[in-house]
């Protein structure tokens, strides 16, 4: 009764309460960031599996390896062996196709499903909260509807992992989340176990035309990268306050808690590299600017999505560590930080040496990013640089999967990592390929001839016809 009245008087003060020796533990729930980082926590379990030989099949392994008439097993949801001569173990489901061609499961770093469901109408539209500029306290998995058919049809097309992002309108704009991309009632049964979140910031047409015709701040890109710099000043001195904080708990001297506030917690967790920001930016020369600003307050980029002009740049972004995702295919011209986007960015990029990786922002692109990669590489041989298909894999495998830190879990077919694998009916690099079987953990998951492993969700179910209706 004691703790309880206790605990009732720090929910309802105004004033943070005084702490004395190992006064960290005495403030209410959810009042202390330091101790509050899960609190939605994953509840994914891997499917059931088989022990399972995909053989006689031609596999691209995402590590620079093609191995050809070669065999993947995969055993209690793990890659158990990936190489030539395996012979047909026993007690595995032996899975055989030829001409087929395996490779990693397919990985987008930037998709808004969920959160821009399909049907695409008001009442579901949840990506945007565009009411400030800086919404860095927002995460994109509480808006996510897991019903969204658009995860079945991305399924369909190989994708096993995704990272869910708020939009672009903010200069902030939340957290981001990582999903397995597996049927679920919840959002929780899709998350990631253990991957990192991510920041989504924003810079060039989007917040300064969304806010300026509201008629206040930014209007211009000098004021967007004013407000990044007051919004990180604040970080910066929140993040102090609770670091002081915390070593007078630890030291068991007495202190005053400063008050939560989950904006600047995003903030401050970025600023001690707990999350690493993907950063939306078209342009050249505002890319240079984001790289100045994340070097001023400290802070880590892990890589520019869209990044359209990052052609331009590749030394600069190869010398401080920063990935670019970019479209394979047709994004550019749309608007005018889009105009000197080029199908060739991805070969550029990847024959300079930095990391590079595909994307969607699309509901329908999603479904296709070996096609997208297949269109990059053609553009860059009309270039006179030659991506072989062994490289243009990671595109959309182990790149993405190190930009949203799983690359350890996922991402390659090695040893001991997630059995997250796609059966394609022929080089997925082809325009007619088809994925045919798709593995999450070693589960099938998606089997383009047998129904029960095609998911549908209650709004693919649909609703039946009123009486009358025609």
């Amino acid at each position: 009764m004691a703790v309880a009245a206790v605990l009732g008087l720090c929910a309802c003060s105004k004033k943070p309460q005084t702490s004395g020796k190992g006064g960290s533990a005495q403030l209410a729930r959810g009042i202390d960031p330091l101790k509050d980082e899960n609190p939605f926590p994953s509840t994914y379990k891997p499917l059931p599996s088989v022990p399972t030989a995909i053989t006689g099949v031609t596999i691209l392994t995402a590590t620079g390896e093609k191995i050809d008439n070669g065999t993947v097993l995969m055993r209690g949801g793990k890659i158990e062996a990936v190489r030539r001569g395996i012979v047909r173990p026993a007690g595995y489901r032996i899975v055989a196709l030829k001409g087929g061609w395996v490779t990693p499961g397919v990985i987008d770093p930037h998709s808004h499903l969920g959160v821009y469901p399909s049907p695409g109408i008001d009442s579901l539209a949840d990506g945007n909260e565009m009411t400030d500029p800086d919404t860095a306290q927002v995460w994109a998995e509480h808006s996510i509807w897991p019903q969204d058919p658009g995860f079945n049809a991305a399924r369909a097309g190989g994708v096993t992992t995704l990272e869910i992002l708020p939009g672009s309108s903010n200069l902030f704009g939340g957290r981001s989340v990582i999903l397995k991309n597996v049927p679920s009632e919840t959002v929780q049964g899709m998350k990631f176990p253990g991957a990192p979140q991510g920041l989504k910031m924003a810079c060039g047409e989007n917040p300064r035309r969304i806010y300026g015709a509201k008629g206040r701040a930014p209007s211009t890109r000098m004021g967007s990268m004013a407000g990044y710099r007051e919004a990180w000043i604040k970080a910066a001195e929140y993040r102090q306050a609770w670091d002081a904080y915390d070593a007078k708990v630890r030291a068991g001297e007495k202190a005053d808690p400063p008050k939560r506030d989950l904006q600047l917690d995003t903030l401050a967790d970025a600023l001690r590299g707990r999350i690493g920001v993907q950063m939306h930016c078209y342009r050249a020369d505002e890319m240079a600017y984001m790289i100045d600003l994340a070097k001023e307050f400290g802070y880590r980029i892990v890589a520019f999505h869209h990044a359209s002009e990052a052609y331009k740049i590749p030394g600069l972004l190869k010398a401080n560590g920063i990935c670019a995702v970019v479209w394979g295919a047709g994004w550019w011209g749309y608007k005018m930080e889009a105009f000197d986007g080029i199908e060739a960015n991805a070969a550029m990029l990847q024959k300079a040496g930095v990391c590079v990786s595909l994307h969607s922002d699309d509901a329908t692109v999603v479904q296709h990013l070996p096609r997208d990669a297949a269109i990059a590489i053609a553009a860059g041989r009309r270039m006179g640089i030659d991506i072989g298909e062994a490289d243009a894999v990671k595109w959309f495998t182990i790149n993405p999967a190190r930009i949203i830190g799983v690359a350890e879990r996922t991402g390659s077919l090695e040893n001991g990592k997630d059995a997250d694998v796609v059966l394609w009916d022929r080089d997925p690099f082809s325009v007619y390929a088809v994925a045919e079987k798709v593995y999450v953990d070693g589960a099938l998951v998606y089997d383009a001839h047998d129904p029960k492993y095609q998911a549908k969700s209650d709004f693919d179910v649909g609703l039946p016809a009123e009486e009358g209706m025609p």
